[in-house]
């Protein structure tokens, strides 16, 4: 993937964000899994299927874990990937080290304000993903979730 088409993804999940119901105490965010030929997989948000689903969850549980395209597959996160969490038994980032994906592009870094320290990008590179930060597009992902940073 190119800087490119690693930008038109992100603002594809940037769009995807905004169709979470707005609740409080969680982040709102768009989740795209990208194959290598360029061709969207599976896509989520947050609270999509229910109250606590988040996006790369559920953008994974759309795909057998077995699917050989997620090898080469690029999962795009309009935030980091939790690395702790008290509704479900994995948190996002244990999702993905348990997947075949090599690859997650984020627009941002969860701040502070609901984890006091999320290590998300730190441990999926421990595990030898590779994690690109679109910077660029933070402020984007963030006016998503204005209700919870005012």
């Amino acid at each position: 993937m190119t800087h490119a088409d690693d930008v038109t993804w992100m603002e594809r999940a940037i769009e995807l964000s905004r169709k979470c119901p707005p609740a409080e105490g969680a982040f709102s965010v768009g989740a795209i899994i990208v194959g290598a030929d360029g061709e969207e997989l599976a896509h989520g948000y947050s609270r999509e299927t229910d109250a606590h689903v988040h996006a790369e969850e559920s953008a994974l549980a759309k795909l057998p874990a077995d699917d050989p395209r997620l090898a080469g597959a690029t999962l795009y996160s309009t935030l980091e990937p939790c690395s702790e969490r008290k509704s479900r038994p994995l948190t996002c980032t244990q999702l993905i080290l348990h997947s075949p994906i090599r690859r997650v592009v984020i627009a941002w870094r969860e701040p502070s304000l609901l984890v006091a320290d999320c290590v998300g990008v730190e441990s999926l590179r421990a595990g030898g993903v590779e994690v690109v930060e679109l910077a660029d597009l933070a402020n984007r992902a963030r006016v998503v979730n204005a209700h919870l940073l005012t």
